[in-house]
């Protein structure tokens, strides 16, 4: 092959390789009993995206983390492919980071070895955990609270910690489950910011759950909009906004334009969870 040709053909795979999901998502329904939680739900997310996922209470957001973070099987018929591969939920058990909406840190360890537990549980020296954990202190704004216990830390100062543990997993797709939801409005403008620099730093795929629009828009490559139970992809919308986001941008024209489409969306679906939430027993 001569010499242009090959580089072209290089090109052409590693824009490929790019482009390629590193989640997809096809036809995905779960049932829990009588409770269909989700019903054919689709969604490709490819490497590095920041993903943000809104819509009603109960529209199954949750029960999608579950399932991409190996904890749950969905319903039979759908497909799953995680790097390219076909796989079951099962086999993401441990290769998807995933932080919940607790911080869930241990009482009894310091701010150094709560972040390092994932790690240590991997099999990873304590000493030599404690060491990267050490050099990522500063950009996680925890420098010299190393030795501090959970209960000496604001809420924000605990939610740096469980993600500076989240980001030490080091693991291709990160899931975040509404990781800002129980701060208070500053704190949690300042925590957005303090994320979107460690993310355009290490470029991990985020999945975001939030209930908080501004929150998706500010954040998100895409947003993601869940229809009310059972749980499909109504709108996948995209925020064609500059990097790095300004604080300011919230009050831009185009800002204000796409929150008022999610906003549309997403009261239609309330609308219609509410709507059948008020039907009688037995009817349709």
């Amino acid at each position: 092959m001569p010499q242009a040709e090959k580089v072209a053909h290089l090109a052409d795979y590693a824009d490929t390789a790019e482009r390629q999901p590193l989640l997809a998502l096809r036809g995905i329904s779960k049932t829990f009993g009588t409770v269909k939680a989700l019903d054919d739900l689709g969604v490709a997310i490819r490497p590095g995206e920041f993903i943000t996922v809104v819509g009603p209470s109960g529209c199954g957001k949750s029960t999608l983390f579950n399932i991409v973070a190996g904890l749950e099987e969905p319903d039979a018929g759908g497909s799953l492919a995680f790097l390219g591969k076909p796989s079951r939920a099962r086999d993401l058990l441990g290769r998807v980071a995933f932080m919940p909406q607790r911080d869930l840190l241990l009482p009894w360890r310091t701010v150094i070895d709560n972040a390092i537990l994932a790690v240590e549980l991997e099999g990873v020296r304590r000493a030599d955990a404690r060491r990267q954990a050490l050099a990522m202190l500063p950009e996680f704004g925890l420098t010299g609270f190393e030795q501090r216990y959970p209960h000496e830390l604001s809420g924000g100062m605990r939610q740096r910690v469980a993600l500076m543990r989240t980001f030490m997993f080091k693991r291709d797709l990160m899931l975040l489950d509404e990781p800002f939801g129980a701060l208070d409005a500053l704190t949690r403008s300042m925590m957005q910011r303090w994320l979107l620099d460690v993310w355009q730093k290490h470029r991990r795929t985020i999945l975001f759950i939030t209930h908080d629009v501004d929150e998706a828009l500010f954040l998100g490559d895409r947003v993601m909009v869940m229809t009310a139970r059972p749980g499909r992809v109504k709108l996948e919308q995209p925020v064609n906004l500059p990097r790095p986001r300004r604080p300011e941008i919230v009050t831009s024209p185009e800002f204000i334009a796409l929150k008022r489409t999610l906003l549309d969306a997403i009261e239609e679906e309330s609308m219609k969870s509410f709507t059948t939430s008020d039907k009688p027993a037995g009817t349709a």
